[in-house]
């Protein structure tokens, strides 16, 4: 039996344990709702994306080390690295894409193709290096042939996104094209009409913009991206190159 059939062997004796208890007349011991309802869904949601009960980390370390044997979705089967994110544990400022590419699944980094050279570059001209940032993926697997994340693989791993947005506690998100935009704010996102534009996610500010990749199709757009970073660099109190606004507009 693996560990996996195990957990679900338990959760049922409980469950058959609490229900013989209530049937002769015992009180059962208490759970609250919330650990009812964890009990009926069967336990752990091994085979899908996890509840905010089914981990508890205090660090990004630990949830990385939660994360690195991940196989709630069918991504785990031909990837060659967890791509989990990097950068400033405290980061002002979190980058988040849509999903790690081929050289990212060798490497077990984000953004290190060509698409991220030129993410690299942006950040420099705002004045900030890699290592003041955070960096991450919303779908931590290389999806096969670069093809866009489904929304059931969106679903398993966006939990692991909100836990480590919870543990950084940025300033500012921004989003790096439609799929990553659509996945933290609404399906009717259009990057093409609402990119450029201050949202929320989990109460924090979020720009949503073009993804560099994009940009190394479409280079006319880079001038869209330098409007929507100085944006960001303005509410983080950061030089405004053009020096027409130097405020930190909060």
């Amino acid at each position: 039996m693996n560990v996996r059939e195990e957990v679900v062997d338990l959760v049922g004796q409980i469950k058959r344990q609490l229900r013989d208890s209530q049937e002769i007349g015992l009180d059962a011991p208490f759970l609250s709702t919330a650990r009812l309802d964890y009990l009926n869904r069967g336990g752990p949601q091994l085979d899908g994306a996890p509840s905010a009960e089914d981990f508890s980390c205090n660090s990004l370390k630990e949830l990385e080390d939660f994360v690195s044997n991940c196989d709630r979705c069918k991504l785990s089967r031909e990837r060659k690295n967890i791509v989990f994110g990097e950068g400033r544990a405290d980061a002002r400022l979190v980058f988040v894409g849509e999903a790690p590419g081929m050289e990212e699944d060798v490497t077990g980094r984000p953004f290190v193709g060509q698409a991220g050279r030129l993410l690299t570059d942006i950040i420099k001209a705002m004045g900030l290096t890699r290592d003041e940032v955070y960096i991450c993926n919303v779908v931590k697997c290389h999806p096969p042939h670069n093809r866009d994340p489904e929304a059931e693989e969106i679903g398993t791993c966006l939990p692991f996104l909100k836990a480590q947005i919870s543990l950084i506690k940025p300033r500012i998100i921004c989003t790096l094209g439609r799929i990553s935009a659509q996945s933290l704010l609404d399906k009717g996102f259009k990057i093409t009409r609402d990119r450029g534009e201050w949202h929320s996610f989990m109460g924090i500010p979020l720009m949503p913009t073009y993804h560099p990749a994009y940009l190394l199709r479409y280079a006319q757009a880079k001038r869209q991206v330098w409007e929507d970073v100085q944006e960001i660099m303005l509410k983080l109190g950061l030089k405004d190159p053009r020096g027409l606004r130097n405020q930190n507009r909060d």
